[in-house]
């Protein structure tokens, strides 16, 4: 019948356009649904116009989730080099931009292009601006939406989670895996920049622009990447990879001069440079901007020689250990991803089929795995949708 399929997506993005390529080449009769009036629309917009897809660094130490071996699975049987070969066969051209990140040299939008050309081979049927009213389960899920009403036996939730609102996110996928009883894990903004109050914020507020190479450490995980000042706190790589693991109330740790010995250093430039200032001799280890900062808030404006070697130590145990506690994050408007989802106990790590709701399927971002910054939540949403794809 017109309106009966095999499979019932709903979530027009990378997961959910992964998961009907694969069923549709299965044989299956294929249905997507999406409110929003394009396909793919985050997709569009990441990596800045130009699709970080992967990571050539996958791996599942590199997700968050409360049962950190649940990912292994679907990375297992279709991994970065799956997707690479799938780009790869549309003359899709990319480079490695850092630590292994892929991204189309050309525009995201190939990207989108290549999976509805799949789609469509695969005879899989997308109706956009169809917003879901209402679903039942009797024999099958019937979906009743703007659009009219659909069934089929299968049914996968793939509208990801609270992040970017502006681009029509959602907690349709929560709720709907709530009504049919699956648990969530707690959610959260992940990979956010963080905010700060009183003095922090206004010392982070005079900086805002400044960038530096740091570690930045929160809840035992390290990553040494770039740090922003901001007019509210801190952003940058580092600081969004650390935000996926800060909790309300933790600090954060930060070596602004990482794999040097800041204070031994600041002792032997008053060994050498007695005359000089501290700001200056900072300026030789990071942006003088912050290093004009970090002297005027910690130490008096003297010579160095003037300064005793347990002062230079504290002021050096700050550039290598400047240790933060945030007041917040710019929550989900400025969050690339949402830590936390559907638990992982409630899904098949082989299929991502619901254990209790034979038929219903959970992928991509709606489910609690987190990949870090650089491509990793891309290669999760291929991952998970091609494991769901084969199974419905």
């Amino acid at each position: 019948m017109q309106n009966q399929f095999d499979a019932i997506v709903v979530g027009a993005g990378a997961a959910g356009l992964m998961c009907a390529i694969t069923a549709g080449r299965r044989g299956r009769r294929v249905l997507v649904l999406d409110h929003a009036d394009k396909a793919g629309k985050k997709i569009l917009i990441s990596g800045g116009g130009r699709c970080n897809f992967t990571n050539l660094h996958c791996a599942p130490d590199r997700f968050l989730s409360g049962n950190p071996h649940f990912c292994k699975s679907a990375l297992a049987r279709f991994g970065a080099e799956d997707f690479i070969a799938m780009v790869e066969s549309h003359g899709i051209a990319y480079h490695e931009k850092t630590l292994g990140q892929l991204f189309c040299d050309g525009s995201a939008r190939e990207i989108v292009d290549m999976l509805l050309s799949e789609c469509a081979a695969a005879g899989v049927e997308i109706r956009l601006s169809h917003r879901v009213a209402d679903i039942a389960r009797t024999d099958a899920f019937r979906l009743e939406t703007t659009g009219g009403s659909f069934a089929a036996p299968a049914l996968v939730l793939a509208t990801g989670g609270l992040s970017i609102p502006k681009m029509g996110a959602t907690d349709f996928a929560h709720r709907t895996a709530e009504r049919f009883g699956l648990p969530l894990s707690p959610i959260r903004p992940g990979l956010v920049p963080l905010t700060f109050g009183g003095d922090d914020r206004a010392f982070m507020a005079a900086l805002s622009g400044v960038s530096v190479d740091v570690a930045a450490r929160c809840g035992g995980a390290a990553f040494a990447e770039a740090l922003l000042f901001t007019h509210r706190g801190l952003s940058g790589p580092a600081i969004l990879q650390a935000s996926s693991y800060w909790r309300e109330g933790d600090a954060v740790t930060i070596d602004l001069w990482p794999g040097e010995d800041a204070a031994a250093f600041l002792r032997d430039r008053k060994r050498a440079r007695p005359r000089a200032d501290v700001k200056t001799v900072l300026a030789e280890a990071l942006p003088r901007r912050l290093a004009d900062a970090l002297a005027a808030r910690h130490l008096p404006a003297r010579p160095l020689a003037e300064i005793a070697d347990r002062d230079l130590d504290r002021l050096g145990g700050i550039v290598n250990g400047w240790q933060l506690t945030p007041t917040g994050s710019e929550g989900y408007a400025k969050a690339e991803v949402t830590v936390g989802g559907v638990d992982t106990a409630a899904l098949s790590s082989r299929t991502m089929q619901a254990g209790a709701v034979p038929g219903l399927f959970v992928i991509g971002e709606a489910v609690d795995v987190t990949g870090w910054l650089g491509g990793y939540n891309f290669q999760w949403a291929w991952s998970s949708g091609w494991a769901a794809g084969e199974a419905v």
